[in-house]
């Protein structure tokens, strides 16, 4: 017995004889991706088509390969693969391992699975939004067309009771469970450790030149992405003449990969750098040793900026139990992992599911086509946010691809038989009403496919390199462009009859991709940018795109990496002003605002016209009503305060007495709350603040509180105090003290009870002045005063003002601020 798997392939196949479903865990090196699909071929029940799906290109293809030649024939005959870049199958292959976007795009077209007997979910602890969605369509199809379908989720390392929940159904229970044995042997950890202040390609190539030194055996090593893959290169050049150095990642040409995973020809040690697809492929043979940097680039979708970032993060413990596997699976090996041990209980157990992380606009798209109006209907093992798939219903209805009941258009079917993302999708069929379909098709790999044409920020210049580049991977490309072409151009005679427009820039098939990414330059340099969605971008001042000196500068951006508030044009290409006049007219908009200049008190009145937040021109506004002239000083005021208005002496003692007294109808906050409906009236007419008559702000203070309410502040804050004397005197209800009137001490001769206000009877503060108006007391307590200190004021008065009358006892005196002679006459 070769594998491990075998020994559970007859309690596998039993199961699958009862129920249609099953859950197979096996560990790395077990031989399940390799065993099970082919044995599944003799079953009686197994008639048509066994499909093995892959999580990764490569993948794919490694395995139909391995599995071919196992069987003892060429790939393409009893065993084939089918990837988006590259198939090879015919009418006779029986077992077709393909990718998981291919299955999807195969299980919509045809719901029934025709001629299919089997669907192998391989490494579905990966979570992919492909692999689960995929499930969740087979499960469907399995329940309303195919009961005779059988369904197999298989992994190293997954959550196997919930699989089997999910994979069940009323009438049989939970699917089964299988588990086999793995083919392991001793692993030893070593924990290097890393220095955080350099970058990680000097501690892993440290630890390669270690490990050739000290080990035997290739040497997988895995990195962050592809960026860190090529400078890890550089640095190791210089390797002795037995050492064969390898790159591997999905951007290479598949004879590149080839390389990579097979054996040397010359029986050289090979030293091979990748990416995280290396995790859970097929056995690469003679691997003794692993480095692993702990990091992984996951793609990360931003609903705020509507786009995919690439984001690199510490990798889980599941990957780097993964990882360091493919070291043992042969042979004793060794794991150099570039973080300390007690890092481990620090790492996330599971990469979180795509599904909650990835844009759904692809997958509500295709639910739509399945007849699925609400994709949380399906069977899921997490289901997609709300928040999400709101987005998404947004995303499509931009482009025409669903209306607005979320039902899928004609134009919406096209994108969706289109393999590509739905904005790609759609940018080609708008490309191909103009002749262009070809050369959009192209674009829309090179936005997908990394290192095609160079690596450029200027996709128009990638684009021309794509076109003469040579390579295996780049004729696939080309091939996939012109069957993409084909297949749009064919749709566009079906849903439209207009004629083909003069061919637009690659800028302007670009924008149509993304019209929100639109974006114009804002200095100099071209270092910043303004885009229509509102965010600054970013582009490196050295490039091509930059185009200094030019006066007026827009890109078509397909690419955006980094932080939605400041992140870095990527990948664009230019796009001319007049360009973006003519394709996006209806969406440019004539804007009219009003700005109050609070340094000259006037209202400015511009109109602009704008593409989303961009202002392609602006002028000023001469003929401006008098009602929004009116609006605009309204809210000059919410902006700037009540201060803001020339309230006059009145208005400011009424406001002060309604306090005193607890109405809160004309305090701050009530005014400002209700702006609109109190002060726009005494704006018809005005241009300026200062233009407010006083009156007019008065009355608007008075009709807030209506008749009953001035009564009441009168009665509890009454506006002035009168004297024995018959003498009125203004309250000053701010007043530091507290309500505070100001007369002459002579004007309260005959008092013997100091007044008070409010329900509360606060004494009135009493500032008492001579003759002349200078102050000679500050009282709360007349009585006391006239009994105490009054005796020496009443003295100094007497030397000071001789004429007037200045009693012994004031309280029994009468009122009056009449000389002595005045007082005699009368």
């Amino acid at each position: 017995m070769k594998y491990p798997v075998e020994a559970v392939l007859s309690e596998l196949l039993a199961g699958l004889s009862v129920t249609p479903n099953a859950v197979l865990i096996a560990p790395p090196g077990a031989g399940k991706t390799t065993m099970v699909a082919p044995s599944l071929l003799r079953e009686d029940w197994c008639k048509g088509q066994v499909l093995l799906l892959s999580p990764r290109r490569i993948a794919a293809r490694m395995a139909a390969e391995r599995i071919a030649d196992l069987a003892g024939e060429p790939v393409g005959q009893t065993i084939g693969y089918a990837t988006r870049m590259d198939s090879k199958h015919s009418s006779a292959t029986r077992l077709l391992v393909l990718t998981e976007g291919i299955f999807r795009a195969r299980i919509i077209a045809d719901p029934e699975l025709s001629g299919v007997s089997a669907v192998l979910f391989d490494e579905v602890h990966e979570r992919s939004l492909d692999s689960d969605f995929g499930l969740a369509l087979a499960l469907e199809a399995q329940a309303a067309f195919r009961p005779d379908l059988r369904i197999i989720a298989m992994s190293a390392t997954l959550d196997g009771d919930r699989f089997c929940a999910l994979m069940g159904s009323a009438k049989t229970g939970n699917a089964p469970l299988v588990q086999s044995a793995g083919k392991s042997f001793p692993l030893i950890h070593i924990y290097s450790g890393r220095r955080a202040e350099m970058p990680i390609e000097a501690d892993v190539t440290a630890n390669i030149r270690t490990a050739l030194r000290e080990r035997e055996g290739d040497i997988l090593v895995f990195l962050p992405g592809a960026r860190e893959i090529d400078r890890t290169f550089d640095r190791l050049q210089g390797l002795a003449d037995d050492t064969a150095l390898h790159r591997l990642h999905g951007s290479l040409d598949p004879a590149e990969q080839r390389a990579a995973l097979t054996p040397d020809p010359d029986g050289r040690r090979k030293v091979i750098l990748a990416t995280n697809i290396a995790e859970t492929s097929l056995t690469i043979d003679g691997v003794r040793v692993v480095i692993d940097s702990g990091l992984a680039r996951r793609a990360r979708f931003d609903k705020a900026a509507g786009v995919t970032r690439l984001v690199t993060q510490r990798a889980s413990l599941s990957a780097a139990t993964q990882r360091a596997g493919r070291a043992g699976r042969q042979g004793p090996g060794y794991a150099y992992r570039l973080w300390e041990e007690a890092g481990n209980g620090g790492l996330p157990p599971f990469d979180p599911p795509e599904i909650l992380e990835s844009d759904l606009s692809a997958m509500v798209l295709d639910c739509a086509l399945w007849g699925e109006g609400d994709p949380r209907n399906l069977r899921w093992l997490d289901a997609p946010p709300a928040a999400a798939l709101a987005a998404a219903q947004k995303s499509l209805a931009s482009i025409e691809a669903v209306d607005a009941a979320g039902h899928i258009t004609g134009h919406g079917k096209a994108i969706a038989k289109l393999p590509m993302p739905p904005h790609l999708a759609h940018m080609i069929l708008v490309a191909a009403q103009h002749g262009q379909a070809e050369r959009s098709a192209c674009a829309a790999l090179l936005m997908q496919e990394r290192g095609l044409g160079g690596n450029s920020d200027d996709l128009e210049l990638r684009l021309d390199r794509f076109v003469s580049e040579r390579g295996g991977r780049a004729d696939a490309a080309r091939g996939l462009a012109k069957r993409l072409a084909q297949m749009a151009s064919k749709s566009v005679g079906a849903i439209s009859q207009s004629p083909p427009e003069i061919p637009r820039s690659l800028g302007a098939i670009v924008a149509q991709a993304f019209p929100d990414r639109l974006a114009k330059c804002r200095d100099a340099k071209g270092e910043n940018w303004i885009s229509v969605m509102g965010r600054g971008l970013r582009l490196d001042p050295e490039s091509a795109l930059a185009g200094a000196g030019k006066e007026e500068r827009w890109l078509a951006v397909a690419d955006l990496q980094g932080a939605a508030s400041g992140a870095r044009i990527t990948s664009a290409a230019a796009i001319t002003p007049a360009e973006v006049e003519a394709i996006f007219a209806q969406r440019i908009e004539s804007v009219t605002s009003l700005r109050y200049d609070r340094e000259n008190d006037r209202v400015e009145a511009n109109i602009a016209r704008k593409l989303g937040a961009i202002k392609l021109s602006e002028g000023r506004l001469t003929d401006v009503s008098d009602a929004d002239i009116a609006g605009a000083l309204c809210r000059a005021v919410a902006d700037i305060g009540l201060d803001a208005l020339p309230w006059p002496p009145a208005a400011i003692a009424l406001r002060q007495r309604a306090s005193f007294a607890g109405y809160d109808a004309i305090s701050d906050d009530a005014l400002m709350a209700s702006l609109n409906e109190w002060l726009l009236p005494s704006l018809r007419k005005a241009r300026r603040l200062r233009d407010i008559p006083g009156q007019a702000l008065q009355t608007a203070l008075e009709n807030r509180l209506g008749w009953d309410g001035l009564r009441k502040i009168d009665a509890s804050a009454p506006p002035s105090f009168t004297s024995p004397a018959g003498t009125s005197h203004p309250i000053d209800y701010a007043a530091p003290a507290g309500p505070t009137a100001e007369l002459r001490v002579q004007a309260l001769f005959g008092l013997d009870m100091h007044p008070a206000v409010g329900a509360a009877r606060i004494p009135l503060v009493l500032s008492l002045t001579s003759p002349a108006g200078r102050p000679i007391q500050t009282t709360r307590d007349l009585p006391a005063f006239w009994r105490g200190s009054w005796a020496d004021v009443a003295k100094e008065m007497r030397g000071r003002y001789p004429k007037h009358n200045w009693p012994e006892t004031p309280w029994q005196a009468a009122a009056s601020l009449k000389t002595k002679k005045a007082q005699a006459r009368s």
